[in-house]
């Protein structure tokens, strides 16, 4: 029986969901020092069923983060390098010419990695364009297609993608359309002196920590499908619209530093991703509605990364989280 078929026998109720997510993201804490808000956004990307681009220097745990998941909830875990050298075929898979014992030769699919239900795309800007676009059928699709036949990836599925943002040499900036797929893009801080202190002491000692596992795949994805059952009011629906019509210059009620600075606005992906997480946000609140503050709240990660600035104000040193964040003041919820 697949995950998929378990879900009818492990249908959980708000309250259940509400608990269940909570203990996810205490057993990720205790290897995780810090990072509460990252450790959060990664779980609602997940209960989504999306995917996260995280930038950050090196050493931030971005990899044990996925790797303490994929333990919590107890299921498969796939790490993906990216370099200039790497080929499409390394990470979907490839086609090959097997013989069997009477000598006729077949023809053999050989998985990649890509085959896992969480994969760390570690430093994807460092592929090339070509290699970068072989996760975008993954992403969206959740399938791969190798010589005309359609693979289907295992559910949950979710790809958890870094960046670094110090170092641009040898890198390949990701194209708006993929950048587009990702549902939300995370800015991981440079941890607290506090924070430093325990990570030395986690990390060095005799003892590593280590952490239950508090869900499966079916449950997984019972979390996910009860998340988009939670209903939304017609004027909160508004106040999202508003809020994506808000980053698009060419709209008329767009406020001052959108036309100013913004040469292109969000996608419809971005409303979507805004709705389920504000969903995902009001049950691990006890609510079983979405809240305005929900929406504020999942702006930033939601958008940041689908505002393209304009020449000017990369020259005045504008970020996209300074447009974004001004849009969320600037449009009244009525």
């Amino acid at each position: 029986m697949t995950a998929a078929e378990e879900i009818r026998q492990d249908a959980l109720s708000p309250e259940e969901f509400r608990q269940r997510a909570l203990a996810i993201e205490t057993e990720i804490a205790q290897v995780i020092v810090g990072q509460r808000e990252l450790i959060r956004l990664a779980v609602i990307t997940l209960l989504a069923g999306g995917n996260a681009l995280l930038e950050g220097v090196p050493g931030l745990a971005k990899t044990t983060l996925v790797r303490t998941l994929a333990d919590v909830i107890d299921c498969s875990f796939s790490r993906i390098q990216f370099t200039p050298d790497l080929m499409p075929a390394d990470i979907v898979g490839t086609t090959l010419i097997s013989e069997d014992d009477a000598g006729r030769k077949t023809f053999r699919f050989e998985p990649g990695p890509i085959f896992a239900n969480l994969i760390l795309a570690d430093e994807i800007n460092r592929a090339t364009p070509k290699t970068q676009s072989a996760l975008l059928e993954a992403m969206q699709e959740h399938t791969v297609t190798v010589a005309k036949t359609i693979h289907r990836l295992e559910s949950p599925f979710f790809v958890l993608a870094t960046q670094n943002p110090l170092e641009m040499e040898g890198t390949y900036p990701l194209p708006e359309a993929q950048l587009d797929r990702f549902f939300f893009k995370i800015l991981i801080p440079f941890p607290t002196a506090a924070d430093l202190v325990e990570i030395a002491n986690r990390t060095t000692g005799a003892r590593t920590p280590q952490v239950r596992k508090v869900a499966n795949a079916a449950t997984i994805l019972a979390m996910q499908q009860l998340a988009r059952s939670v209903p939304i009011a017609s004027h909160v629906l508004s106040y999202a619209a508003r809020l994506i019509t808000a980053t698009h210059p060419e709209d008329k009620d767009a406020p001052a530093v959108t036309k100013q600075y913004v040469r292109y606005g969000a996608s419809p992906r971005g409303m979507q991703a805004l709705i389920l997480a504000g969903k995902i946000m009001a049950l691990l609140d006890g609510r079983y509605n979405v809240a305005f503050a929900d929406l504020r709240q999942a702006a930033l990660p939601a958008l940041r990364h689908r505002v393209i600035l304009n020449f000017e104000a990369q020259a005045e040193g504008v970020s996209p989280d300074d447009i974004v964040k001004q849009v969320v003041e600037s449009v009244r919820a009525e």
